[in-house]
């Protein structure tokens, strides 16, 4: 089967705590407990093949019982998964907690993530793909190659760059085409970069001092696009939670606003954006705007509901939704 999406990244075994508030240091305290499959290459999957996209995820895990679940999830929902077993690690692992008004917290043990190499990659399934998205939570090696290979391929190429630490390599943005950070990484990698380290010199943005999330909410669309063409990258999306996302290309940029939803979980929005960008694009025949107002929708629909790769929302639930919303 030829896939038209083809995802390159994480799994991790979520273990998901649900609390009143979030514990302060040396408090106890009693909450629900959840198991379920995670890691943002496979929620963006999950997401994309949900949306309606066919889809193969391709990552590592352990030899071990998380690495079982993996399998059977992905047997259970009918994405196609090309997992490479790595005997010396275990299957990746995330730490969630979630409040009562839908924030988490997260901390990630990446595992046999970190095992995926170039070499593992099936070349074969990942040639036919029209887009290949990728993210933070594989080795950075790989990830270059994955998008370099798919970027010669004709793909369109979309990197999502979470979680982004220091170490954050910019050579990857040479060959993605869609890049989409949420508000905490676009400024993360507005600073790394020359042009963009120059331009917060200048006003508007420099008018508060330290650029940071704060700052950036107060940026006038035109503002905001000219930092987003400091990243070099066709099309750059920024997530913005509730406010929606922006989305820039050289010539034209668009603000979305998001949808105003009962939410329960924030873990996975992100990725159920990625997710449903990624179909999106194959649904609109490429059209950068119509996929991110599908993505809207689908991440509105991601947080109704507790969990990660499990709350990603199936396409005739997403058409219904924006059916009855005026999603523009």
């Amino acid at each position: 089967m030829k896939h038209s999406v083809v995802v390159i990244g994480s799994f991790n075994q979520d273990l998901a705590f649900y609390t009143e508030h979030f514990p302060q240091p040396g408090e106890s305290i009693i909450g629900d407990f959840r198991l379920g499959p995670g890691g943002k290459g496979f929620n963006q999957a999950v997401a994309a093949l949900r949306a309606g996209g066919a889809t193969l995820f391709i990552g590592a895990i352990g030899r071990d019982a998380f690495g079982l679940n993996a399998r059977k999830f992905a047997r259970e929902i009918g994405l196609d998964a090309h997992f490479i077993e790595k005997p010396k690690h275990a299957t990746g692992t995330a730490v969630i907690t979630v409040n009562a008004a839908g924030q988490n917290q997260i901390i990630i043990s990446l595992g046999a993530n970190l095992g995926l190499r170039p070499r593992d990659l099936p070349l074969a399934l990942l040639a036919p793909a029209q887009v290949v998205v990728c993210q933070g939570e594989s080795d950075p090696s790989t990830i270059a190659f994955a998008l370099r290979t798919a970027h010669r391929n004709g793909a369109i190429t979309v990197f999502n760059p979470a979680p982004m630490g220091p170490q954050c390599d910019l050579t990857l943005l040479r060959h993605t085409e869609v890049l989409i950070p949420n508000e905490n990484e676009f400024v993360a990698l507005i600073k790394k970069t020359s042009a963009g380290a120059n331009l917060l010199r200048t006003a508007p943005f420099n008018a508060r001092g330290t650029f940071t999330e704060a700052t950036l909410a107060t940026l006038s669309p035109e503002a905001l696009h000219r930092l987003c063409r400091c990243l070099k990258v066709p099309v750059v999306i920024i997530t913005l939670g509730s406010r929606g996302c922006f989305v820039s290309q050289p010539d034209v940029f668009l603000s979305i606003r998001a949808h105003e939803v009962e939410v329960v979980d924030t873990a996975g929005a992100g990725d159920a954006f990625v997710g449903g960008f990624a179909a999106g694009l194959i649904k609109f025949k490429h059209d950068i705007f119509e996929a991110a107002h599908y993505a809207n929708a689908v991440a509105a629909l991601a947080v109704m509901q507790p969990g990660t790769a499990p709350a990603m929302p199936i396409a005739r639930e997403i058409a219904r939704f924006l059916k009855k919303r005026d999603h523009r």
